[in-house]
């Protein structure tokens, strides 16, 4: 008998769009959360379902594209404006058969839209309620929009990333995005376990910013520590550990992370050249980094005899190396085939949808997915279980609160 989904039987309502929110809150419906997405009924709902340049389907009542399903598979679409009365007042009565109120507005919004633990407590005591914004609720910057790049912007990561000798520059995802939707999720499910311990809900707040600053891990302790300033290296190398860069092979380029002296040893042998361990200019970590730009130019001679394949082939399981492949080559590796990375989503307009699968594993399988709901599909089947009759839904729809 198959096992159910960790989260099942969990109800977050979601007033979510775009990116970071959605992000994790579909990491917690991939996992079983019965997640409700609010979607406002006078703009189309969530942006992102207008964000192309690939659609779903051509209804303008009903928007829907690729990118919109990259971060919301697994869950139902609710229309509902909250900034009603009779929205509040149907919002409310969903809260309080929910475990969760998740939020990624501008930080001054929550308050306002009634999103709030002080708002809700009354409703059910023990509903967690979490706000991802740009900069916090609680600070001058709370009323400002805020987006990924401009976090890694700020963050200092610009200046971190690239070459020495070119202008700064972002990575190419918006990580700070994902890994703030990522946060969010685990903080609103240590939430809900301390709720259904003490039976007491809060309000956890997460914005970009602050997640973004604590990317910055062991850089930002050398720097307040010591005054020490990571820089840009060449080759995309570490910044203390050496050698671990690129390095060029025959026909492209091939990632090499020396990390320990087990793996210095190991590539000094594999690419034939033993020599090196006795060469003084490399015998210990420090005098590497010292001569850093001396290796790498002997790593360059070696690797450039040979293609990258062939590297691979004979480091692979021996050495931590990886190849740099473009976009097209890292999707279609067939290693995403063999371990279900990559999995068909159908659709109504697409039935072979494909898409990156959620990363985690349930005994030894990956989870199932489905599309999200077209917009506002699931809103007369949720209003109806919380009670509210036909003629009032149809009251609500003719004065597009919902």
């Amino acid at each position: 008998m198959k096992k159910s989904l960790p989260l099942a039987g969990i109800r977050i309502l979601s007033a979510e769009q775009y990116g970071a929110g959605p992000f994790g809150s579909m990491l917690l419906a991939d996992l079983g959360a019965e997640v409700i997405k609010i979607e406002n009924p006078k703009d189309g709902g969530d942006v992102s379902r207008q964000t192309g340049p690939f659609f779903l389907g051509d209804d303008p009542a009903s928007p829907d594209s690729q990118f919109f399903q990259t971060f919301n598979r697994n869950k139902k679409s609710l229309t509902l404006d909250l900034k009603s009365a009779a929205g509040q007042s149907v919002f409310r009565r969903l809260a309080a058969t929910s475990d969760a109120v998740m939020n990624n507005l501008r930080g001054d919004q929550p308050a306002r839209l009634g999103l709030t633990y002080d708002a809700l407590m009354a409703v059910k005591p023990s509903l967690v309620c979490v706000h991802l914004s740009a900069y916090g609720r609680d600070n001058e910057r709370a009323a400002w929009p805020g987006y990924d790049y401009l976090m890694q912007a700020e963050a200092g990561y610009l200046q971190l990333t690239g070459e020495p000798d070119g202008p700064p520059a972002r990575m190419g995802l918006s990580m700070v995005d994902y890994v703030t939707g990522t946060t969010t999720a685990m903080a609103l499910l240590a939430g809900l376990l301390g709720a259904q311990r003490s039976g007491e809900g809060r309000d956890i707040d997460i914005s970009l910013f602050d997640v973004a600053l604590a990317q910055l891990t062991y850089p930002a302790t050398w720097y307040l520590n010591g005054g020490h300033v990571v820089q840009r290296m060449p080759r995309s190398a570490h910044p203390s550990t050496v050698p671990c860069q690129l390095v060029k092979t025959q026909d492209g380029w091939i990632f090499v992370m020396c990390m320990t002296p087990k793996f210095w040893e190991a590539m000094a042998h594999g690419i034939g050249r033993p020599e090196l361990l006795a060469d003084p200019r490399f015998a210990t970590p420090a005098t590497r980094r010292e001569h850093r730009e001396a290796l790498g130019a002997l790593m360059d001679q070696s690797f450039s005899t040979a293609t990258t394949a062939d590297w691979m082939q004979r480091l692979a399981g021996k050495l931590p190396v990886a190849p740099v492949l473009d976009l097209p080559q890292a999707l279609d590796n067939p290693r995403l085939a063999a371990t279900g990375m990559v999995q068909t989503v159908p659709h109504p307009a697409l039935p072979e949808l494909r898409m990156v699968a959620n990363p985690v594993m349930l005994d030894g399988e990956r989870t199932a997915a489905r599309v999200c709901s077209p917009l506002g599909a699931d809103t007369d089947a949720l209003l109806r279980d919380a009670g509210i009759e036909p003629a009032e839904i149809a009251r609500l729809r003719n004065e597009k609160v919902i």
